[in-house]
């Protein structure tokens, strides 16, 4: 995670973006790190392209940052 810039948290992955490779890299990172199960988490925008709108299961954005800035 590189983090967190004008309220746009920046991700740089090391899955190429072939057959989805880069989508699913992200979505289980995202969980992991949100201690969540991989369906919790779902891509809604951006299956081709390098900005992603993601669903998270969770109550709240503040919940969501606040577990992503948790020290690992």
């Amino acid at each position: 995670m590189i983090g967190w810039e004008e309220g746009v948290l920046r991700i740089r992955l090391r899955a190429r973006a072939v057959e989805g490779k880069a989508n699913k890299s992200l979505l289980e990172y995202l969980a992991g790190e949100l201690g969540l199960r991989p369906h919790q988490v779902g891509l809604m925008r951006g299956a081709h392209s390098r900005e992603k709108l993601v669903e998270v299961e969770l109550a709240s954005l503040t919940e969501v940052v606040t577990r992503l800035d948790k020290p690992s």
